[in-house]
């Protein structure tokens, strides 16, 4: 049975991610910090509520029989309850759900509206989409709006193979199998909070979609080779590639932000990570000490997310066409100003969680083409999102030839 109060919470949740412009997960990990005696059934109910509801903010509204969406309170509790019908849950008797006995007659005359309607995505975006992507993008819509399953990488430098990583995993009553091509991921069969296990705290994994996990290996990192990642953000894939050199060599791990390269301390002390440099990119002058220095390169570059839409589903409600262009104009801007740093016979490799070709292979082309003397592709990796389960990734690997 829901309670009232927290219900109140998901409201709150709702109107701080589309009133106030936070990030869903920021908000979510707020609002438990706030109310820290709420018990696990509660926590879920209010995290995946609020996920689902996002996910499906324009389909909801729509078979609610409204025009425009709203962030007053009493609609919300509806959208509370719109949610909880679809998923087969019976509703108290509130007086806001007075009038929805008709509603999942209306949410299926809705997913006869269309593509965009049902999939719960803005016209501009679909219509984006469809002219860079083509019919698979319908598909892809749908499998974005699925909840991602909890994927983690085993960190090598911890135990010897995945599997031990999964009976370390069972022996906190936590069923796992192995990830689909992946060398070290592993797949929990049902959602679990994995932060508070001893398997976490002694850095036996890092939480790593597969799709993602495909990303370091392109580089070709090997131990004692000079690495830089120059687009680091929290540093999931510095961890990745430490552990593919066996934590031997050099990696420098830069980023714009000083708030994400401080988390990447922190996950580099629990993982076990000695030889990642952390510095703080001020100015276009930090790469350009770097010129030539470094055997791989990883940009994993600034992007829409749209491959990632399952873990962050109110970006497709906040990113706009002006900000899809600004920022195709700054992957172009890092791809051709930080790849001096490779040096000669060295590798690039330039990644996104986008599946727009206009944000991955052709920004890619465009590269070779103004620089084809000098770099050569050795290969690419397109992860459309639902494949093996996985987000929207694509990553492309550059031999640099003088």
């Amino acid at each position: 049975m829901l309670h009232r109060p927290i219900a109140e919470q998901v409201v709150i949740a709702l109107q701080d991610t589309f009133g106030d412009g936070y990030q869903a997960d920021r908000v979510i990990e707020r609002l438990f910090k706030k109310n820290r005696k709420l018990g696990a059934r509660d926590r879920r109910f209010i995290a995946e509520t609020t996920y689902d509801i996002i996910r499906n903010w324009r389909f909801l509204w729509t078979a609610l029989g409204f025009t425009e969406p709203s962030l007053d309170h009493d609609p919300l509790i509806r959208m509370i309850g719109a949610h909880m019908l679809l998923n087969g849950q019976s509703l108290p008797a509130w007086p806001e759900f007075k009038s929805m006995d008709r509603f999942l007659e209306m949410a299926e005359r809705t997913r006869s509206l269309g593509v965009a309607v049902r999939e719960s995505v803005p016209d501009w975006l679909y219509e984006l989409g469809k002219k860079e992507i083509g019919d698979s993008w319908d598909s892809m819509l749908h499998a974005l709006n699925e909840q991602a399953p909890v994927c983690m990488r085993a960190n090598r430098l911890k135990v010897s193979s995945r599997d031990e990583l999964i009976k370390a995993l069972a022996r906190e009553d936590i069923k796992a199998h192995a990830a689909p091509e992946t060398d070290d991921g592993v797949i929990l069969d049902e959602r679990r909070n994995v932060f508070s296990t001893n398997a976490f705290k002694a850095g036996l994994f890092e939480i790593q979609d597969g799709a993602s996990q495909q990303v370091a290996p392109l580089t070709g990192a090997k131990p004692g080779d000079r690495v830089i990642d120059a687009c680091a953000g929290g540093g999931g894939k510095t961890l990745h590639l430490a552990a593919l050199m066996k934590n031997k060599g050099k990696i420098i791990s830069m980023d714009v932000s000083e708030r994400k390269l401080q988390s990447l301390r922190e996950r580099c002390t629990r993982a076990g990570v000695d030889i990642a440099e952390v510095r703080v990119i001020e100015s276009m002058k930090t790469i350009k000490r770097l010129e030539k220095t470094a055997d791989r390169v990883l940009l994993d570059v600034p992007c829409t997310g749209l491959g990632v839409l399952r873990r962050n589903p109110d970006k497709k409600w906040k990113i706009s066409l002006e900000e899809i262009e600004r920022l195709q104009q700054l992957q172009a801007e890092i791809l051709a100003g930080y790849s001096p740093m490779v040096k000669s016979g060295g590798t690039l490799v330039y990644a996104t969680c986008s599946c727009l070709p206009s944000e991955n292979e052709k920004q890619v082309e465009r590269f070779l083409k103004e620089n084809g003397n000098s770099w050569e592709l050795l290969t690419e990796r397109k992860f459309a999102p639902g494949l093996n389960n996985y987000d929207g990734f694509y990553a492309a690997a550059l031999l640099r030839k003088d």
